[in-house]
């Protein structure tokens, strides 16, 4: 947290003044820069202008997600919206609080020019989009003021440092904010921004969309290029959309995507953002375990071995660095199902990285995942663990593994109606008798087993199989998976009540 040294600048200072107008061009010639507002949009900018533009119920907004996930772009395509919905451009502000002048100022100064400026009224409030919000002094507090003492604001906030705003939201935010994670970009996501869209039955669950799905039998042929370079690239949109198509380019776009996220998601996430928060004084050992946890990716963690792999580091300083590392958005670690919710935790967990090519950047694997089917079987774990993760953000369906002694089942969907267990395997004549033992001590996951496979194969339901496993490609369960994500996303935000309007009638 930065702290405000010296005195205050006032909104008449001319640096001042310069900075605002740089910040927020829009209020000269009415625009967004195409450069700041791709023309390509992720779901979450789709709906975060109009659940603004109703702010029903009131609240504010905070975008958290790891680095380069592209949510400075969310906003930006966000303010872009706001203007095209009839917003007049003074009412839409935008500070960079990371700014050197702004670091002088506090919060509530800023936004009191803000107000002051715009002219903000309750019935016609400024839309205040903070980014990197943690570098700002008691910005949860300042939030809550705003809130409490109902300033004529509408606030959005994003930051980097998304460990930072994990940490500070406390008690604050209960009921004054609501958190929106942007995960890197899902297999549907990927295939809009490459032009290959691939449309699915959707309904509101994944069960049920699972169903309609292998009823309709999309043709996925085409999907194994794409994902293959889906899953060694990564999910984040800056390089996604500026890497080349070319098969022949896969050599040059796995290693600069690797280049690309070591120096960017992960030694500022280890050397800054996470010492910056929780105030570690030895990064390096946090790399060190990050690495280690990156060769163990899909498997079940046994705190006491690594501890001794790190030169003794302690167990509860071990479980505080997986927390931290977890909070950056760089791993996340599923319980051990059991049916009985007293006991889920005091089994191992299982770890996964949020993205599979943020693990192969941490191990510095270079060219490996191209040619060893094992790195590529690990990936396609990790890539379904990765979607289901996301849709348990948005769904609040908990997802778990399984495992009693030998047996283990990759992954646990554990709707309250009607649950899903899923198996992955490299080829569709995986063995299958886990998930028969799986089925058989939790008899409410009968009709709901399916071993996921990336070869092409026709899907089958549990029950039209002889042994009661049904079979999904691999390809539709990813997009199954994403579509339920996004229509969550949407439906959290009220998008689809309101994606029609275009114009603001009153707040």
């Amino acid at each position: 947290m930065q702290k405000r040294r010296g005195p205050t600048w006032t909104p008449k200072s001319d640096d001042y003044m310069q900075v605002w107008q740089e910040q927020n061009p829009w209020h000269v010639d009415g625009g967004v820069p195409a450069v700041w507002a791709r023309p390509v949009e992720r779901p979450l900018a789709q709906a975060l202008w109009s659940r603004l533009l109703h702010d029903e119920p009131r609240r504010y907004q905070l975008v958290l997600g790891p680095r380069r996930v592209g949510k400075t772009t969310v906003l930006y395509q966000t303010v872009a919206r706001l203007l095209a919905a009839g917003i007049t451009a003074r009412r839409v502000w935008w500070l960079r609080l990371d700014h050197p002048l702004f670091l002088r100022v506090r919060l509530d100064e800023l936004v009191r020019a803000v107000v002051k400026s715009s002219r903000a009224t309750r019935g016609e409030p400024a839309f205040l989009f903070l980014d990197e919000l943690s570098y700002a002094e008691d910005w949860e507090l300042w939030l809550k003021t705003f809130y409490d003492e109902a300033w004529p604001v509408r606030v959005v906030g994003s930051s980097s440092s998304t460990a930072a705003l994990r940490k500070g939201r406390g008690e604050s935010g209960v009921g004054r904010w609501e958190e929106r994670d942007l995960a890197p970009c899902l297999f549907t996501e990927y295939l809009s921004l490459c032009g290959e869209p691939c449309a699915l039955p959707v309904a509101t669950s994944l069960p049920e969309t699972l169903a309609a799905c292998i009823e309709a039998n999309p043709p996925l042929e085409r999907l194994a290029p794409l994902r293959r370079r889906f899953s060694l690239t990564g999910g984040f949109p800056e390089l996604l959309l500026d890497q080349p198509t070319a098969v022949a380019d896969e050599t040059t776009v796995l290693l600069r995507s690797q280049r690309t996220l070591r120096d960017d998601a992960l030694e500022r996430a280890i050397y800054k953002d996470i010492p910056q928060v929780f105030q570690i004084h030895d990064p390096l050992l946090l790399e060190r375990l990050l690495y280690v946890l990156a060769g163990q990716v899909t498997g079940v963690l046994s705190p006491s071995s690594l501890c001794a792999e790190l030169d003794g580091l302690s167990q509860p300083t071990f479980d505080r660095y997986l927390s931290y590392l977890e909070r950056a958005y760089l791993v996340f670690t599923l319980p051990n199902y059991s049916g009985n919710e007293s006991t889920i935790q005091k089994r191992g967990r299982k770890l996964y990285f949020v993205d599979g090519a943020v693990r192969n950047a941490a191990l510095q694997r270079g060219l490996a995942p191209l040619t060893d089917p094992a790195e590529m079987g690990l990936l396609f774990e990790n890539l379904v663990a990765g979607h289901l993760h996301a849709l348990s953000q948005q769904s609040q369906v908990r997802i778990h593994y399984w495992r009693d002694k030998d047996a283990e089942v990759d992954l646990v969907y554990d709707h309250p109606q009607t649950p899903l267990a899923f198996e992955v395997g490299f080829s569709r004549k995986h063995n299958r008798r886990w998930l028969h033992a799986f089925v058989e001590k939790f008899p409410r996951f009968r009709g709901g087993a399916y071993l996921v496979s990336p070869e092409s194969s026709i899907p089958r339901e549990p029950a039209a199989s002889a042994d009661g496993v049904g079979s999904l490609p691999l390809d539709l369960l990813l997009l199954a998976a994403g579509s339920c994500a996004e229509g969550e996303l949407r439906r959290g935000l009220g998008g689809e009540d309101r994606a029609s309007v275009r114009e603001e009638r009153g707040p």
